[in-house]
């Protein structure tokens, strides 16, 4: 193939050949050898030739590629933001987010546990699409905002990784706490014989399971819950691939509604300090605070493995080929 160009361009370009034709032809030919010599490279080399189509972080880039810009840490402690108004009105995007999540998933509790009939409400599986959809919407309302944590488990996690400096994370986690409190309040008033009766929609430990069984059913609950938090937020990915931001909420979602299906029969499923606390706060019987402690360290320990494991296994490093 390159023979022929060769002879065709020699012709071309030889002095008995008309010169009007000569520039013509030549850029011409040039074109298209350009064109061949690019397919050519195109099947001898295949999808390997495009970087940016390569996994994040592997040797398939070029030589000395970095995959993505690593997000810069956030401060340790950082005062100015407490003049901003961004600040508090990430705040208050928190609070009501949790406020309307408490709302929505202890009605769901409720109604499922005044009715005698289990086949006549919407079950297990009902409260757990309950709580899995409310994070799914609540996530994608208040991400752009707040990042959309709704729990203060994700908030600590993401602090660990230095996401979000000191400052931002304590006040989140008091607007989530007052906003859940506020959540289970609204319920109670609406229907006070029936949130007394009924428990609350409060955390409490199964019977048949030790305090030991419902600790590692919390941690392991918010680690999947963190770790998916992680994972769909990672900047790598959201770097290579533009729709992976914008569908984060679906599997935070969806991670929240399996693991309630897992540990609903253990724990009622805390995985939410701030959820747990809110219940256990206005229904405050003995035995919402008889283990109220599991719902706070099981959770916490939970984000803390998971933002070690997202850190140290899961979380590419800006790659340098040698």
């Amino acid at each position: 193939m390159h023979a022929i160009y060769l002879i065709a361009l020699t012709t071309l370009t030889h002095p008995t050949f008309p010169k009007s034709l000569n520039l013509a032809k030549v850029n011409s030919l040039l074109e298209l050898h350009a064109k061949m010599e690019g397919r050519e490279e195109d099947v001898r080399v295949g999808v390997s030739r495009y970087e940016e189509r390569q996994p994040i972080g592997t040797a398939a880039q070029g030589q000395g590629a970095k995959d993505y810009r690593e997000p810069p840490s956030a401060p340790f402690f950082e005062p100015r933001e407490l003049s901003s108004w961004s600040f508090y009105r990430a705040g208050v995007a928190e609070f009501v987010a949790t406020f309307l999540f408490l709302y929505i998933t202890v009605l769901t509790v409720i109604g499922v546990a005044k009715s005698n009939n289990k086949c006549s409400t919407v079950g297990v599986q009902g409260i757990a699409w309950a709580f899995g959809g409310m994070i799914f919407a609540l996530v994608y309302c208040t991400a752009g905002i707040s990042g959309g944590h709704i729990n203060p488990a994700v908030t600590f996690g993401l602090f660990l990784a230095r996401k979000l400096s000191l400052t931002r994370a304590i006040f989140y986690i008091i607007m989530q706490c007052l906003g859940a409190i506020c959540g289970a309040a609204v319920v109670k008033g609406f229907q006070p014989h029936q949130y007394e009766r009924l428990g609350g929609g409060a955390n409490t430990l199964s019977i048949g399971y030790t305090k030991g069984d419902g600790l590692g059913a919390e941690i392991v609950g918010t680690f999947v819950l963190v770790y998916t938090v992680f994972s769909a937020t990672d900047a790598k990915r959201n770097a290579r691939d533009s729709h992976v931001p914008i569908l984060a909420p679906l599997p935070i979602g969806f991670a929240v509604f399996l693991v309630h299906l897992a540990t609903i029969p253990i724990t009622g499923t805390g995985i939410n300090p701030a959820r747990s606390l809110g219940a256990a706060l206005i229904f405050n019987k003995d035995q919402a605070w008889d283990d109220q402690w599991i719902f706070w360290v099981g959770p916490l320990i939970g984000a803390a493995l998971a933002a070690l494991y997202h850190q140290v296994v899961i979380r590419a490093i800006p790659f340098t080929s040698k």
